[in-house]
């Protein structure tokens, strides 16, 4: 097991046209690799564009097209030996709504895995997208990251299952964060001592810049408001790290369990009245 991983988020700026966004999606991974990163997240309809940004409706939407720079896409990571995570919407039958998705490619640019978003808006699920059920982890030396997009970071029990189940951090696609995005995905990686990449597209960024936080709920690294990447090391060595990773977290799950609890109550006589002072 590897002890220290570099990642990289990317703030793309995401157009109606899926052959542009697909090449400067191919550029940026270039930037990433290039300063090291072992794996770069995307933001939430990256290459597809997001419902009512850049898409007006799905009829006549490219598919075809979106198929093709996927594919380029991983022929470039494999040529750099780099992973990336793509937000991007994902075609089911003809009739059918597509799901809100991110691609995730490995370093040899084989289709890896997807996640489908699984909380959507109340305008996704009336009028835009189909939810996904399942979690979804991958593994990089060593590494576990759950994956998440956009208004997931409303729910706190997803970002606290992703710590049960194992994972190290949580990869969360975005079109768009806020001050209270902030605020929120900080208070995830805190109280469940994870690291966050979020990823939001250079469209948003005034709003909130993308960024990687650490388990201690503080920024690692983070984008400036334009097109930009930012880069950095999830180190389990790192000292500034010691409370989150080897004190807080592990006494937190057995916390959690309660059988401390149950075993300190019967030490302790019960009664039935409480004072209140």
């Amino acid at each position: 097991m590897s002890s220290t991983l570099s990642i990289a988020v990317a703030q793309s700026q995401v157009t109606p046209d899926i052959a542009v966004n697909g090449a400067h999606i191919r550029e940026l991974i270039g930037r990433a690799a290039a300063q090291g990163a072992a794996l770069v997240l995307l933001p939430e309809g990256a290459l597809s564009g997001y419902a009512k940004a850049q898409i007006r409706g799905w009829g006549g939407f490219d598919w075809t097209g979106l198929r093709a720079e996927l594919e380029q896409t991983a022929q470039h990571c494999a040529a750099l030996g780099i992973s990336a995570a793509i937000g991007s919407a994902h075609p089911l039958g003809p009739d059918e709504r597509p799901h809100n998705s991110v691609y995730v490619i490995g370093p040899d640019g084989a289709p890896e895995t997807r996640y489908d978003k699984r909380l959507l808006s109340n305008t996704e699920i009336r009028d835009w997208y189909t939810p996904g059920f399942e979690p979804v982890t991958i593994e990089r030396q060593g590494f576990v990251f759950g994956l998440s997009i956009c208004i997931e970071m409303q729910f706190p029990e997803l970002f606290a299952d992703y710590e049960r189940i194992g994972s190290d951090a949580v990869l969360h696609a975005t079109y768009g964060l806020g001050l209270a995005g902030e605020t929120v995905l900080r208070a995830h990686a805190a109280t469940n001592c994870l690291w966050i990449a979020v990823a939001s597209p250079a469209n948003a960024a005034a709003e909130g810049a993308s960024g990687i936080i650490g388990p201690d709920g503080n920024w690692l690294a983070r984008c400036s408001y334009g097109v930009d990447i930012a880069i950095a090391a999830l180190d389990r060595n790192d000292s500034r790290l010691d409370i989150a990773l080897n004190k807080a977290r592990p006494w937190r799950r057995v916390a959690r369990v309660g059988e401390i609890y149950a075993e300190r109550r019967s030490w302790s006589p019960r009664s039935t009245k409480r004072s209140a002072f």
